[in-house]
């Protein structure tokens, strides 16, 4: 069942949506929440194993194997952390979790052409889950992307639309165009959260059927925040686990939305005027689910932290000395995790997973003038 966030309006399953009739996002409610711990482990190596929880039937699904990467411990001034390699996946972003999900669901619906808005990685994901599924697709994205992204897209075979301006513009112009098509936007699709909720329940496997104490991770429009949330929700409704795990959520102090709402006690996002910064997958001026990402790092006692364009520059360098090559984004939970070494108490034995979210080789041409 589909459920409006903020009108509380239900909807089928079966019928093909983006958005509530009053405007504001869907979420999706899993009818029965079971799984099987021998069934997991004898199911495909990808988050497909997980299939008991996800929203779409085995027959519709498009996966080229994504999930299930590597969960790396690496010491740091003394202090062992777990980087999770998400940038490992077939199009070398995190993205593929949700948009393996998505595109099935897409598949069983019987969508044959969709728009996408994206600053790459999930324009790159889209475009390559399309052509695996036969669906065509259409890629917004702004004109700075970086090159190694642009490039993704158009060898999967998608039509591409750069758009002057900032990221809003490219949404709106997407929008505009899903007057026509299908919009997939992984922002806005409750199918995106069903996908990268497996990075918890992955963490939970990895970690020998126990949840971490804390993950940290980037947060833009916030899919993994919401897809954590959701996924350490159901582990604990179905006895697994005791208890959430904090959220660590991190921005860029340039375009830092949910930061500011969240140590101002709002409940809702106000949209910022951002300033360039290298963190470009993050650089969300207004998440369309704000609410809904303020209610997940609160419920699982998290909070929200920002990191200065030199600590990214620094983060990057220091993660490639541990033989770790990432784009900016996912650098900044590097850098944050070392500002929270110096801020915070860290008992002895937590297990912290920080999680890195795109390849470096995504922005070769970024990274190439900081060296």
């Amino acid at each position: 069942m589909l459920q409006c966030y903020d009108c509380g309006k239900t909807y089928p399953e079966e019928k093909a949506l983006w958005q509530c009739d009053c405007g504001s996002y869907l979420l999706y409610t899993t009818p029965e929440l079971k799984l099987n711990k021998e069934k997991i482990q004898k199911g495909p190596f990808s988050l497909w194993r997980y299939q008991e929880v996800l929203p779409v039937s085995e027959e519709y699904r498009v996966t080229m194997g994504e999930g299930l990467t590597p969960l790396l411990p690496v010491t740091y001034e003394g202090r062992e952390v777990f980087l999770k390699l998400d940038f490992l996946q077939p199009t070398g972003s995190y993205k593929d979790r949700g948009t393996s999900v998505l595109i099935s669901k897409l598949k069983e619906w019987g969508v044959n052409r969709v728009a996408e808005d994206s600053s790459g990685n999930a324009g790159a994901s889209m475009a390559a889950y399309c052509a695996r599924a036969g669906i065509e697709c259409e890629i917004f994205v702004p004109a700075y992307t970086s090159a190694g992204k642009l490039v993704q897209i158009q060898y999967y075979g998608a039509d591409m639309v750069k758009v002057p301006g900032t990221r809003e513009d490219t949404t709106l112009a997407a929008i505009r165009r899903a007057e026509e098509v299908f919009y997939a936007s992984h922002n806005w699709s409750p199918y995106f959260i069903e996908g990268t909720k497996t990075l918890a329940f992955e963490c939970w496997e990895q970690l020998e059927w126990q949840a971490p104490d804390a993950v940290i991770v980037p947060a833009g429009n916030g899919s993994l925040v919401l897809g954590l949330y959701k996924g350490f929700t159901e582990l604990k409704e179905m006895g697994y686990i005791n208890r959430l795990p904090r959220i660590i959520a991190v921005q860029a102090a340039n375009c830092s939305p949910v930061y500011r709402a969240f140590h101002q006690g709002l409940d809702v996002v106000p949209a910022v005027k951002k300033q360039p910064t290298l963190a470009e997958g993050i650089a969300s001026a207004a998440p369309v689910k704000g609410a809904y990402i303020l209610e997940a790092i609160r419920e699982s006692d998290g909070t929200v932290v920002i990191v200065q364009e030199e600590e990214i520059k620094r983060a990057l360098l220091e993660l490639g000395r541990l033989g770790v090559f990432v784009e900016p984004t996912s650098a900044t939970v590097w850098a944050a995790w070392r500002a929270l070494r110096q801020q915070e108490e860290w008992t002895a034995g937590q297990k912290i997973i920080l999680e890195l979210t795109g390849s470096g080789l995504k922005a070769t041409d970024k990274l190439q003038e900081l060296t």
